[in-house]
This record gives structure tokens, C-alpha cells and sequence, in this order.
């Protein structure tokens, strides 16, 4: 009996996360701080690349934020901005999350702004690279004048990450 107790007493000690923005960038890429966890030495350097290849079902793709959220959760653990290397490898359906405003309208065919538009504006200016597939956006019809100014072509999302590791980035692994 005492046992039962404490098991359903267990999940009412636990803290609730408490999820919070930035401090990079503010408004997407939402972390937690872990109890225990210590702060990164001030010379860290990260170089990280992320995977996305499944288009936002409704708003901001997520794929796309949790690079926001790596950024966001090691600068604030102490790892500078300046020392953090990450690229966005975007295919399949996902490359229609990186279409200009216009580009998005003109395929939709009504006016409206891409979702995650802000935010792949916001993360370009901050210094996340994103790279489309080429194979991917000719087999959707995507041009590169479609793209939001700044986002990178490669022969294939294969090429870019082949590339990337060559720079001596990791892959993210899910």
C-alpha cells in the first residue's frame, strides 16, 4: 500500500517544464533548462546540421524550429553564437517551406505568407545556413529565384550533407 503511495505521489513532485524563447531567437525555438545540466566552457564550438524533409502541416515547420531551439538552449548555457556552425538540409516536401511569400502565393494561388517565413528570415540573419535539394525542388517544380533570398542549392540533400560533414559538421540524428 505505501508503495502505491509513493508511485502515484511521483508525478505530482516532478516539475512541470517551463519552456521559454531565445536568447537568440525570440518567438520560435522554445527550450527548457535541465536541472543538473552545467554550462558549456566559453570556447565550446558546435557545427550541427539538421534534416528536414516533411512539410509543416499547419504553420511553422518544427523540423526547421528545433534547429532554432539548438541555438537558442546552447547559447543559453553558455555557448557564444559566434562559435556555432548550423545548416538546415531541407528535401522532399519540406523545400515548400523555403518558398518566398510570392513564390508560395503564386503556387497557392491566393495571397498569404509563408509560415515559416519569418523565422527562416530570422534564422538566416543569425547565421543558420539552410541548403535545398536540387533534386527535390526540380521534382516539385521549385526554381531558385522561388526561394527566400539567402537559402542555398545543392545537387541533392545526399551532396549537401556529404559537403557539411566535410566541413566537420555533425548530422542530427533524428
Amino acid at each position: 500500500m505505501a508503495l502505491a503511495a509513493l508511485a502515484l505521489a511521483s508525478p505530482a513532485a516532478a516539475q512541470e517544464a517551463q519552456w521559454q524563447m531565445g536568447p537568440v531567437f525570440e518567438g520560435f525555438g522554445p527550450w527548457t533548462r535541465v536541472e543538473g545540466v552545467e554550462r558549456f566552457p566559453a570556447e565550446t564550438q558546435l557545427a550541427h546540421s539538421f534534416d528536414v524533409a516533411e512539410r509543416a502541416e499547419d504553420g511553422r515547420n518544427r523540423g526547421i524550429e528545433s534547429a532554432a531551439r539548438f541555438v537558442n538552449m546552447h547559447a543559453a548555457y553558455g555557448v557564444d553564437p559566434a562559435n556555432m556552425r548550423v545548416a538546415v538540409v531541407v528535401h522532399g516536401g519540406a523545400v515548400l517551406d523555403l518558398l518566398s511569400d510570392e513564390a508560395l502565393a503564386a503556387r497557392d494561388g491566393e495571397p498569404g505568407m509563408n509560415p515559416s517565413g519569418d523565422m527562416v528570415r530570422a534564422m538566416l540573419a543569425g547565421g543558420v545556413r539552410f541548403v535545398v535539394c536540387g533534386q527535390s525542388a526540380a521534382g516539385q517544380g521549385v526554381a531558385r529565384e522561388d526561394l527566400i533570398p539567402g537559402v542555398e542549392m545543392a545537387l541533392s540533400a545526399m551532396t549537401a550533407h556529404a559537403q557539411l560533414q566535410r566541413e566537420g559538421y555533425t548530422v542530427n540524428p533524428f
